[in-house]
């Protein structure tokens, strides 16, 4: 949970961040080129060379699952951390991760990014002003955001304090008074964007309340309540490291679907899972002689012809995966 003088802080300033270095959670692994080597690829001007007309759409996206989720223990990391107040965004932006997904709860009427119980040391804040570095730098990239309220209220989940807004209302405040850019785009009802009118823009995906309800008049109008599960594969639940393959199967199936249909249309597929039994970073990487999904997924790309994957979400993507969907807007 936030701390008073967390929430002084960010009520006070919009760039406010925690100077906090924790030790990150889970135990070492050596990194492969599947897994936990974000850093090996690097491509921060890959879509700048992708021609203006081509449809967002029509991409393969490298993306993050959680993509702040750094603090809380094995079962609620789900990435390499790269540092606090939003730095390891901007990691993952260098890398070639165009599509994240920020998880927030409300406080004081504005946002702080959170897993579960578990503050992450960042605030949305933090994530516009990395993001809006980025772009200031990298002009021809867009990036995609998923954001979803947090808290439930539930046990295991988070509380929202003292906020009597909604969380449309707090993020229309955070894009009207965006004081690095204003690149927070909300494309809402004027359909599938290209590519040249959204260089340099946070394009707002979806914005869900927190229970995934899609909320009307944000985010891209191809998604509704009654047909994300067309174009979302979120097979979240792995109950044990036996079901790391079966997770791995509904990732081939709907990239499967995703080149079977209109690439005017546009498909997320979360590679991530997790349970009690089977934590992120097992799920992604595998252990002992079970293979991760991020293993069974750059193999696939190696040696199938899969031209599009969409939006990819992963938790600890490696550099080699990074690397083999980009390759596909080739």
């Amino acid at each position: 949970m936030t701390t008073a003088s967390t929430t002084a802080r960010i009520a006070v300033t919009f760039a406010a961040a925690l100077a906090v270095t924790l030790v990150p959670a889970g135990t070492a692994q050596a990194a492969t080129a599947y897994c936990e080597s974000l850093t090996d690829a690097s491509h921060p001007d890959w879509m700048g060379a992708l021609p203006d007309d081509t449809s967002l759409a029509a991409l393969s996206i490298p993306g993050t699952h959680d993509t702040l989720s750094l603090h809380g223990g094995d079962i609620t990391q789900t990435q390499e951390d790269h540092g606090d107040s939003a730095e390891t965004l901007t990691a993952q932006l260098d890398a070639g991760v165009r599509a994240i997904d920020i998880r927030v709860r409300k406080v004081d009427d504005l946002f702080t990014i959170h897993h579960g119980t578990f503050y992450q040391n960042a605030n949305f804040a933090d994530v516009l002003a990395k993001a809006d570095g980025f772009l200031a730098a990298h002009p021809g990239e867009t990036i995609v955001l998923r954001l979803k309220a947090e808290c439930t209220g539930d046990i295991g989940s988070c509380t929202d304090e003292n906020s009597s807004k909604d969380t449309a209302e707090i993020l229309d405040w955070y894009r009207d008074n965006d004081p690095n850019g204003g690149r927070l785009l909300n494309p809402a009802d004027d359909g599938m964007p290209d590519l040249g009118s959204v260089r340099g823009k946070i394009v707002l995906g979806s914005l869900q309340e927190a229970q995934g309800g899609l909320v009307d008049g944000y985010g891209l109008s191809q998604f509704t309540n009654d047909n994300w599960g067309d174009y979302v594969q979120d097979e979240y639940q792995v109950p044990t490291i036996g079901d790391i393959e079966t997770k791995w199967n509904h990732v081939r199936d709907h990239w499967d679907k995703t080149n079977d249909a209109d690439s005017g249309e546009m498909f997320w597929n979360f590679s991530s899972g997790s349970s009690l039994g089977a934590n992120p970073k097992t799920v992604a990487c595998g252990t002992g002689d079970i293979r991760g999904v991020n293993d069974h997924a750059l193999g696939h790309l190696a040696d199938n012809d899969v031209p599009r994957t969409g939006v990819v979400l992963m938790d600890f993507p490696g550099g080699e995966l990074i690397d083999r969907i980009i390759d596909r807007n080739s």
